[in-house]
């Protein structure tokens, strides 16, 4: 077993942290799936649990993003009093490569705007900023619900958005500085104010407003996109729907006597609810869940570095499960499915122990995994290469 020191203790905190985003943000997860999810507003003090999302994204991370990182619209804006401002305000296209690049953002003019007391949106964090992106693969690995990230920088005093409803269920992380928030809920409403380190968690369609308190207020939306049933039933009947036994037409003249075609309907309910019936129900839920275990982003920082050391990889190299990358498994009848997130691989079923050790999150030695010289080398190479593992040191 390896003894994490110096840079190898950081990611191991690292690792830990980003494998418990839910508890991060609500502590007893159980309870809070108990009482508080889709059904009422839920707030969690940082100081009573030394909790902080700077890791998350910090004021010098803004600056950075925002000043030197050559920013563009959508993935940024700025509202002010509720209302959006003009992009043109804000953003300059300048020639690269001969060809005019739209949207970017202008540093000095965006300044001037907080200035004047604009809120500054960074969108779809998720996508493009790094501790984000674990963060939300973690989370939804957790819930089984797709998450995303948007990001709110108010200055003193300021609202950015007016009173307004979300159509998902939010968690809301405060980075830095503080906010005032309104909350309008079935018991009244509530006041309250968020520190850093504060979670706020609100049920899709709660009304709520924020204003920055004397100091420039930072904190995360993560919005949680949640699969309903609604569309779990409607994606078993579609499919049922699909057989070319329901394409016959409605009788020429239906809709002068629509009752006239009613036995019609009838016997096409009837032989729907039939099919319905014979539906291999773990069939479908398992076809859906597939869906979700490969519809997540990749997650590929350091792909390139690691794909430059494949050549030498040998028994002695040691590669361990990348930061937040998905791993589902399961045994199927064509052998063994391996879900990383954005693809499906399938392997022989034989190789399921030492997937699940590589899976593991524990640094392992190639030479230790117990399969053949030819069999473990083609095995790390390719996971490597699919981005699930990542050459240790």
């Amino acid at each position: 077993m390896i003894i994490p020191v110096g840079d190898e203790a950081g990611r191991e905190e690292e690792r830990v942290r980003t494998d418990n985003p839910l508890h991060r943000c609500v502590g007893d997860e159980q309870e809070f799936l108990a009482s508080s999810w889709g059904r009422r507003p839920l707030v969690r003090r940082g100081a009573e649990t030394g909790e902080r999302f700077t890791d998350l994204l910090d004021l010098p991370d803004v600056d950075h993003l925002v000043m030197s990182s050559g920013i563009r619209t959508p993935a940024f804006r700025l509202v002010q009093n509720g209302e959006p401002l003009a992009p043109s305000s804000y953003t300059t296209t300048p020639q690269i490569g001969g060809a005019p690049v739209t949207g970017l953002a202008d540093p000095a003019r965006v300044l001037g705007a907080i200035d004047d007391g604009a809120t500054l949106v960074l969108q779809g964090l998720h996508r493009f900023w790094e501790p984000l992106r674990r963060f939300v693969r973690g989370l939804e690995a957790a819930l089984g619900h797709t998450c995303q990230v948007n990001a709110y920088f108010t200055p003193p005093g300021a609202q950015g958005l007016k009173i307004h409803s979300d159509s998902h269920d939010v968690f809301v992380l405060q980075a830095f500085g503080s906010k005032r928030w309104e909350i309008h809920g079935s018991d009244g409403v509530l006041d309250l104010v968020l520190e850093p380190g504060d979670t706020l968690y609100m049920p899709k369609g709660t009304p709520h407003a924020a204003t920055a308190q004397n100091v420039l207020s930072g904190h995360l939306t993560v919005g949680i996109l949640t699969t309903s049933w609604r569309e779990a039933i409607t994606g078993v009947v579609r499919e049922v729907l699909s057989d070319e036994a329901f394409d016959d037409r409605l009788p020429a003249g239906w809709h002068v006597e629509p009752s006239a075609a009613r036995v019609e309907l009838l016997a096409h309910l009837d032989e729907l609810r039939g099919r319905l019936e014979k539906v291999d129900l773990d069939a479908a839920l398992e076809q859906r869940a597939d869906r979700f275990w490969t519809g997540r982003l990749p997650l590929l920082a350091r792909g390139l570095l690691d794909r430059t050391r494949l050549a030498e990889l040998d028994d002695d190299t040691v590669v361990r499960r990348r930061v937040g990358a998905a791993c589902q498994q399961r045994l199927a009848p064509e052998g063994l499915r391996v879900f990383l997130g954005d693809r499906a691989l399938t392997m022989p079923s034989w190789v399921a122990p030492a997937v699940e050790r590589l899976a593991s999150g524990v640094p392992v030695r190639v030479g230790d995994l117990d399969l053949d010289g030819q069999s473990r080398h083609v095995l790390v190479r390719r996971l490597v290469r699919e981005g699930l593992l990542e050459v240790d040191g």
